[in-house]
């Protein structure tokens, strides 16, 4: 009930903000507006998880899937990066306007339409791709106990500055701390952390 009520007043203020996006997006780039891509959810179930599109249509996931791989196949190593854990930097594939909506984090508002159809929550671990959950070992598959979510425990825990273990861990904490309380409070955090420097994040 929280996400529906809660997501749905965000669809409906965000919703100039999505129609001025979805603008620059169609108008500095050829290719669709939203980027759609199959992730995994709660228990393990699959769904179409939605973002404002930031890279050239048609672009090879390699560059992305090798840094990933390179930071699950050595979790310990810490890579400290302005966008944040999971991000590239000066990737060559995004759009003009696509560095700009990924440190906003406004790529992510179409999530919202995740949320409203139950298949991710406000708040949890990220969603991850399929090949990425199977190189979970069995303590990190726990993320997948809960609901994925829009912003999580990570994020407003100093996201560009972790390990892939310390991120892992700080997801699994989530699953056993998981209430209303730590889900508002990550919330409004999330609205702190958007406001400074990712640099800055704790």
């Amino acid at each position: 009930m929280f996400d529906l009520a809660v997501g749905g007043l965000f669809l409906v203020l965000s919703t100039p903000v999505l129609i001025l996006v979805a603008l620059l997006v169609r108008l500095t780039s050829p290719g669709p507006v939203l980027f759609r891509q199959t992730r995994i959810g709660e228990h393990g179930r699959t769904f179409q998880m939605y973002k404002f599109r930031t890279m050239q249509a048609e672009c090879s996931d390699r560059p992305h899937r090798e840094y990933v791989v390179k930071l699950l196949t050595n979790p310990d190593t810490r890579e400290v990066v302005r966008e944040g854990l999971y991000k590239l930097a000066n990737d060559s594939r995004l759009t003009r306007i696509g560095g700009v909506l990924r440190r906003t984090s406004l790529d992510e508002l179409p999530q919202l339409i995740n949320v409203l159809r139950g298949e991710m929550s406000l708040v949890g671990p990220r969603p991850m791709l399929p090949w990425e959950v199977e190189m979970l070992g069995p303590i990190h598959r726990r993320r997948l106990e809960v609901p994925a979510g829009i912003t999580g425990l990570w994020q407003v825990s100093g996201r560009n500055r972790l390990t892939m273990t310390q991120a892992l861990d700080l997801d699994v904490e989530y699953v056993r701390r998981a209430s209303l309380a730590l889900d508002l409070w990550i919330l409004i955090r999330t609205a702190f952390v958007l406001l400074v420097p990712r640099g800055d994040a704790r």
